[in-house]
């Protein structure tokens, strides 16, 4: 028979693993909407400030950049400050990006606040990452996936509510909210996850069998940056279409904003539903197998849905089916093989993620333009920007084919080992 003080110790653990999943569930929520309003705002920005689409590839890359210099000094603040203040700060850090947004007057000025914002974003995913990575020591794929599924499900719907909020007029106001009351509106939802932050106790760490890496010889693995390349790849192509997507509809169908953004959210509908279902299936088939399957699918279906023009515009959404199960599924493959150690893995893996997703947004941007001039004629001016997007497409379906080669190198390297996950 369990003693009483035994009993009120695991209602304590119990109640206290309650207040560590409404963490990473609400973090995920929120970092599912600060990444994906941008959807519907950037042609708005765009028109206030007569941004080219260079300077819009720009914009995203130094985003990333900012990313990208918060992943490269969060698993040091981690064990300096706690897992618990670094995940508050981050989400305070994403509450104040919405006001500076919000006062932002020129196009430096949005810039800065954006870089501010993604500093935010990145101090919460590598925290969420390294707190998911402590406490889902059982069944990791499924519960990954169903963390991340918590993005998806915010992400079905930011798109909508972004493009509604920016039409709305908040307190009888003349003006509309735009993308700066959006912004700013959205971001300060950060506040609530901070609720249950402040009263959970960080998780304690369990004694883990397994080698303990230095960076060093981390940095010496092949499968290391193997996982590098993988996860890489395929999350650019994820990024990308968050950030594209409405803007190709837009300008390449003439799409409305609220149907642009509505196959943006059919994206994430489809995005969500598969981090939900597919979990369980990667546990059991396996996480490198599963990687090869799902990156070839979801870039087969981005080039498809270019080559088919508008009516096979639906195969965009049906990408998302592919490619949301790749961050998660990587994240599970890194904390199984490298279970002592998974934070300085995670931060490894996650920062030269940066770099790439840094390169590839602005990579997609030149592409655009590039096209955008070369095939511009005269007597049809529009056709030389529906050849850029295209173009810009196709390179964001690419990034996902390449994504299951790499993967296809990483299984039989770890199969050649007898480390096959």
């Amino acid at each position: 028979m369990h003693t009483e003080s035994e009993t009120r110790t695991k209602r304590s653990l119990f109640s206290n693993y309650s207040l560590l999943l409404a963490v990473v569930f609400g973090g995920f929520l929120i970092f599912g909407f600060s990444e994906n309003i941008k959807g519907p705002a950037i042609p708005r920005m765009q028109a206030d400030f007569s941004l080219s689409e260079a300077q819009i590839g720009m914009l995203l890359a130094l985003n990333s950049l900012g990313y990208l210099i918060a992943c490269s000094f969060t698993a040091w603040l981690v064990k300096t400050i706690g897992i618990k203040l670094t995940t508050l700060l981050s989400f305070g850090s994403m509450v104040i990006s919405g006001f500076c947004l919000y006062y932002s007057v020129n196009y430096s000025t949005m810039v800065l606040s954006y870089f501010f914002m993604y500093i935010g974003n990145g101090l919460l995913e590598i925290a969420l990452a390294i707190l998911a990575a402590q406490i889902f020591t059982r069944n990791t794929g499924t519960m990954m996936n169903l963390a991340h599924f918590f993005y998806g499900l915010s992400s079905i719907v930011a798109p909508l509510l972004a493009a509604n909020l920016m039409g709305v007029h908040l307190f009888g106001a003349s003006a509309e909210l735009g993308w700066r009351g959006m912004y700013c509106l959205m971001l300060s939802l950060a506040i609530l996850p901070m609720i249950p932050t402040i009263l959970a106790k960080s998780p304690k760490k369990e004694e883990k069998h397994g080698e303990r890496l230095s960076l060093k010889e981390y940095m010496k693995d092949k499968a290391a940056w193997l996982l590098v390349g993988v996860l890489s790849l395929g999350v650019v192509s994820e990024l990308a279409i968050g950030s594209w997507l409405v803007n190709f509809l837009e300008k390449a169908y003439d799409w409305s904003s609220g149907e642009s953004a509505g196959m943006l959210s059919a994206f994430f509908l489809c995005f969500t539903f598969a981090r939900l279902v597919l979990g369980p299936v990667t546990d059991r088939i396996g996480y490198t197998l599963s990687l090869i399957l799902l990156s070839a699918f979801s870039g087969l279906c981005s080039i498809a849905a270019v080559i088919a023009g508008e009516p096979g515009a639906f195969l965009f959404a049906v990408a998302g089916i592919g490619i949301a199960p790749i961050y998660p599924t990587v994240m599970a493959l890194i904390a199984k093989r490298y279970p002592k150690e998974s934070d300085t893995a995670i931060t490894f893996t996650v920062t030269l993620m940066g770099i790439a997703t840094v390169a590839g947004n602005y990579l997609i941007g030149l592409i655009i333009e590039l096209f955008k001039n070369g095939f511009a004629e005269a007597a049809h001016p529009k056709a030389g920007l529906i050849a850029g997007l295209q173009a810009g497409y196709v390179f964001i379906g690419a990034c996902a084919l390449l994504c299951s080669v790499m993967s296809v190198w990483l299984y039989r390297h770890l199969k050649q080992r007898g480390a096959l996950l």
